[in-house]
Order: structure tokens, then sequence, then C-alpha cells
């Protein structure tokens, strides 16, 4: 635990090892379990206040706390995370745009008398979806091989409440480039799953690579008696620390230390035990952790610039005409543009040199312009998102499944990458689902081996794929035939109806001959 040989040094900075901006010096030799010396596992209040207070500290568990938040909240990286939360709602940078003129001396000046439409095109929400979608759209598959009780058993633990919550997954790895999940027993000795905000995360990893966790700090809004304050959970092997913060200070909660889970011994006592790894489980977007709203952003706000200034010129018509005045009879502007609002009519003078009067010059709004700009910056935004166009031209008439798989290139190639992430993730999960049958008395299964299936929904030419699983007759399995035809869902439950209709006896024997094509029926 305490051997940090590829570690960076101690110059290197707490900051950068959880992946933000700053520097903040972290000494190796008081490592985070130093800093947290709880040696027992019992859950004895008075046992863990003498320890607390006897703990030696350099730096306070409390103040180490504190700066690592104060870190974060401050971090770039957090920001686009919630930025990528903000676009997906609707909440978009546009509807803080402001109408400005230019005024004296050539500064800009905000103007409230001119049209300001904020008009939003979430194409950035459509490319989140598409992906999520694609990939886990459809119920992920967990299969080993002769085993029918593990099968029975993952099929009830990853049923349809878990198919929604890696959705809901996959939403935050797309919008925050990582998720998190928490993994624990509820109240009643359930194993339980829960999503935890990345934006609320602050990861503390052991390496460069982000593979080994060494603590996981939590925060979230607390509210209790009309007070709203933040409570803070540090999570790491030795158990849960618990803290509350109040004006950018931490305190010890109420109960300060638990282990993960407990048991009653024998004698009646409670047990604390811990998982063998901190139950906290990274799934990313990508290896680098990069969000989609990194991508996409600029693009996004262009689209949404386009459409705004496009709606305010055509609400502007009165003003696409420039009115140029000879002897006019006025005093001000002003004046001359509520008297032609009111009357339809202004007065003009003649001065001796010649008869006044009201010339125009017409300003023409191009929306072809705009139409050529708007698509460029949607095609732009769908390649760099690597999405796809649902209208797109290879899907007019009848497309073939080659030219389906050429529209869906991008989307394929991103997909892959999120699935390696996602199968390493669902390979650390399925350590401690495994740890939870054992602990139920169902069996040891850490020695099986689990596939874990993505059923991506993409669009196919089912008459085509139909004819070609037919063509296969004897080249491949009659099982393999059905695990591809589209419209199975179940393939063990199909095959058992096959099965079934192949054993059905013949109750009537031959008392009905068999017609054979272009022969006479005796």
């Amino acid at each position: 635990k305490n051997n940090h040989e590829d570690a960076p040094d101690a110059t290197t900075g707490i900051a950068e090892k959880i992946g933000i901006g700053g520097t903040f010096s972290f000494d190796w030799e008081k490592s985070w379990t130093h800093l947290f010396n709880f040696t027992s596992l019992s859950s004895d209040p008075v046992r863990l206040n003498t320890i607390i207070k006897e703990t030696p500290k350099i730096i306070s568990d409390e103040e180490y706390v504190e700066e690592l938040i104060q870190e974060f909240l401050a971090s770039g990286k957090r920001k686009e995370m919630i930025d990528g939360e903000r676009y997906y709602e609707g909440d978009h940078d546009i509807l803080a745009m402001k109408r400005t003129i230019i005024g004296e001396g050539g500064s800009l000046q905000e103007v409230d008398n001119l049209p300001n439409n904020r008009i939003i095109d979430n194409q950035y929400q459509k490319m989140v979806d598409q992906k999520k979608n694609y990939l886990l759209g459809k119920p992920i598959v967990f299969g080993t091989e002769d085993n029918k009780k593990y099968n029975d058993l993952l099929k009830q633990t990853f049923n349809r409440k878990f198919q929604r919550l890696i959705k809901n997954i996959g939403e935050d790895s797309l919008n925050c480039g990582i998720a998190w999940m928490f993994v624990n027993y509820n109240e009643h000795g359930e194993l339980e799953m829960k999503r935890l905000k990345p934006y609320q995360v602050i990861p503390i990893w052991l390496d460069y690579e982000h593979e080994e966790l060494e603590a996981v700090i939590y925060f979230y809004d607390w509210e209790s008696n009309g007070e709203v304050y933040q409570k803070v959970e540090v999570y790491d092997e030795n158990g849960i620390y618990r803290f509350i913060r109040k004006d950018n200070r931490i305190i010890p909660d109420d109960v300060p230390f638990s282990t993960y889970f407990s048991l009653l011994d024998e004698d009646g006592d409670e047990l604390g035990l811990n998982w063998l790894k901190i139950p906290v489980i990274p799934w990313r977007y990508n290896t680098k952790e990069i969000p989609l709203i990194r991508k996409v952003k600029s693009l996004q706000d262009g689209i949404n610039a386009i459409l705004s200034t496009f709606m305010n010129n055509m609400q502007e018509d009165a003003r696409n005409t420039i009115l140029v005045l000879v002897n006019y009879d006025g005093q001000d502007l002003g004046e001359f543009r509520r008297n032609l609002s009111q009357y339809g009519a202004v007065k003009v003078r003649n001065d001796g040199t010649g008869g006044g009067g009201v010339d125009t010059l017409q300003v023409e709004v191009n929306a072809e312009n705009y139409q050529a700009i708007l698509k460029v910056l949607k095609n732009a935004l769908i390649a760099n998102a690597r999405g796809f166009d649902a209208k797109d031209d290879r899907l007019n008439g009848e497309p073939n499944q080659m030219n389906i798989q050429s529209m869906y290139s991008d989307v394929d190639l991103d997909a892959n990458e999120m699935e390696t992430e996602y199968q390493a993730s669902f390979e650390e999960l399925l350590e401690f689902v495994n740890t939870y049958y054992t602990h139920r008395g169902l069996g040891d299964y850490d020695v099986e081996n689990v596939e874990v299936v993505f059923n991506r929904d993409i669009l196919i030419n089912e008459s085509e794929v139909i004819a070609n699983i037919r063509q296969s007759t004897g080249v491949i399995s009659r099982k393999t035939q059905v695990r591809n035809h589209p419209w199975i869902d179940d393939v063990d439950e199909e095959m058992k109806l096959i099965d079934q209709e192949e054993t059905i006896p013949d109750d009537y024997g031959n008392a009905f001959k068999k017609v054979i094509p272009n022969e006479e029926v005796e």
C-alpha cells in the first residue's frame, strides 16, 4: 500500500494525481492511509473518537479533504463536466446572450429595444442519446458456458433495473468523460449499485494510468432543519469516513467512520467487514476521459448563434430599410420613429433650397446564406461527435447492408472504444457480484468466465440478413443462425421452442399423405 515506486515524486503534487490543474505538494511518506490512521475495523464510536484524537497529524484529515475539494471545485475538469450535463439538459450559453450596439468611442453597449432571440437547436443532446442508445439501448447479455445456475443468477442481478442504471451511467460517461458506480449492501442485505454524479466525485489514483484507486471523495448537498450544507464521504480500503462541510470547513460527522458492511458474530456482537478493494467503479467514455462536449461545444454554440441571429434579423423587418431624411421637421430621430409608428407619416419642411422628403435604402436578409452556414455547422458537429445523420442520402430507397454499415462507421468506431472501457469496468463489477453470491451461500463463481455481449442498436436490412442466414445452413450451427436472426431476443428460449416442435409426435400416423410439389395428390 505504501510502496509508490511507480508514482510521481513528492514534488509532483496531488493536483496532478487527481487530474486537475494547480500545484499542491504531497509527501508520499505521509500517505492517505497514514492521514486516516484507523487501525481497527470496530464501529464503536468511543474507540473511533479516541483514535481521531490520538492520531498525530502534520496536516489534519479535515484540512486535507477540504483542500482537495477546493482544488476540484475550481478545476476546469469539473466545469467541463457540468457544461456537458448542462448542455444535454438544454441550458446553453446562448441563453445568456445580450444584444449590443457600438456606442460612443467604439465600445459595446447593451440595448433592450432590439429583438434578442435565444434559440437552441440541441444537436449535442441528439448525439449523446444516439451514442447511448446505440451501445446500451438493447439489454446487455451476460453468459457463461454450461453453468445454468450461474446464468440464472446473473439474469436476476443484471435485470431491467440494472439495464436502466447502465444507460444512465452511459449518459454520465458521454457528458463528463467518466461515470462512477458505488457497489454495496443495502439495509436488507442485498447487493445495491448506485450512480454517483461525476462532478461530485474526486478520485485519488495510485498510478498515472488511472487503473488503481487509493481513495475516493464523494460530496453532496444535504438539508436538515432548514439548513443546507454538504456531506462528504471518503472511501478507501479501510471503510467510509464521513464529514460535514460548512462555510468551507470540514468537521467529522456524528458517525465519523464505519466499515462498508457488518455481520453479527456468534456472541451477537457486530463485526465490521470490508471489500477487498474500494467499491467504487469508474466507467470511462474513452481512455483519456475526454467528454463529448469538448469536441462539439463551439459548433453547438455556432448553430444556436446562427439561428438566433437570423430570427433577430427577420423580426427587425422594419429596420431593414434604412431611412434617409431630407429637411426633417423635428428635433431627434426618436421623435421621427415614434411619429412613423403612430401615424404612419412624418412632417418635412422646405428650407428654400429644395423640398423635404424621406428616401430608403433596402437591406436584404439572404436566408440561403444562413441555411448554408447552418448546414456546414451541423455536418461538422456530427463528424466531430462521430455520430450519424438519420437523413443521410445513403438511406434513400432500399439501402443494402453495406450502405447502412458505411453510415454507422463513425459511431461504431466510437462505440468500440467505449465498449473496451466498459468491458474492463464489468470485470471489476463482477468481482463484487461473485463475492456477494459467495456471502449468500449461492456458490463460488470466481473462476467462471463471463461473456458480456453488447447488442448494438443498428439499422439492418432484415430481408438481406435473413436470406444470408438461410444460405448458411449446413455451414454454421443452428444456434449461431438463431443468435443472428433479427427477430430473436432470447436465443435459449427460441432453441427450446425449436426442439419442442421437432419432437412433437404425429398423432395421426400416416393417415395423410405428404403432398409432393408437381405431383397429383391421390
